[in-house]
């Protein structure tokens, strides 16, 4: 019997893209309401992009099936 695709989880598959270099690349949280309170400079900083942090490199991975 031949065993199924291992699949990717779709929550993972939607939050995070690899780049060039496989590096993972994520987008910052708390930019999507309730922003009257938040500074400007506060704001422009969840808008753009980061790095997954090295410690949940593994798990991001596994959830990508890239591992």
């Amino acid at each position: 019997m031949i065993m199924p695709k291992m699949k990717t989880k779709s929550s993972a598959k939607k939050r995070f893209k690899l780049t060039g270099t496989g590096k993972i690349k994520r987008k910052h949280a708390f930019k999507n309401h309730i922003l009257t309170k938040k500074s400007k400079k506060r704001k422009l900083a969840l808008t753009h992009s980061t790095l997954v942090h090295d410690s949940d490199v593994n798990n991001v991975k596994k959830q990508l099936r890239l591992k």
